[in-house]
């Protein structure tokens, strides 16, 4: 395993699964379920307390997963293997969390939609970041 490597992919899939956030998450009809549902959701500016935590929170979960996918493809494989290994977070989150918390929380089925697309993009984006970065130390 390439560790230099593991952490330049940890850092740039970070950046994009924040930055495909800030884009995904701020959408107006997004924005609007999100708003519906005030006793379940921060506001934005409550956010801005925890949101420090929330960042270190996602750079150690997405370092996790490049160490993953080192261990997986030791050589390095590319966009595609990454995009296939997003592919499968992505079903694994959708699974594990927009549905787990659908069923938990009160939210409608649209705002649960929304998610689903969302963070499947937002994964399969970061599988072919972590891909595009990783080379284990043969290549």
């Amino acid at each position: 395993m390439n560790l230099p490597r593991v952490l330049l992919a940890t850092l740039g899939a970070t950046v994009i699964y924040f930055g495909l956030g800030a884009l995904f998450f701020t959408l107006p009809s997004m924005r609007a379920e999100f708003s519906k549902y005030p006793a379940v959701y921060r506001s934005q500016e409550g956010m801005k307390g925890v949101m420090p935590l929330g960042m270190i929170g996602m750079l150690a979960s997405i370092g996790a997963l490049a160490v993953l996918f080192a261990k997986i493809h030791p050589s390095g494989s590319g966009v595609v293997a990454g995009a296939e290994f997003g592919a499968l977070i992505g079903l694994f989150a959708i699974g594990s969390f927009v549905l787990h918390n659908y069923v938990n929380l009160n939210v409608g089925a649209r705002l649960t939609l929304y998610q689903s697309a969302a963070y499947f993009l937002e994964w399969v984006a970061v599988g072919m970041v972590i891909g595009l970065i990783y080379r284990g130390a043969g290549s």
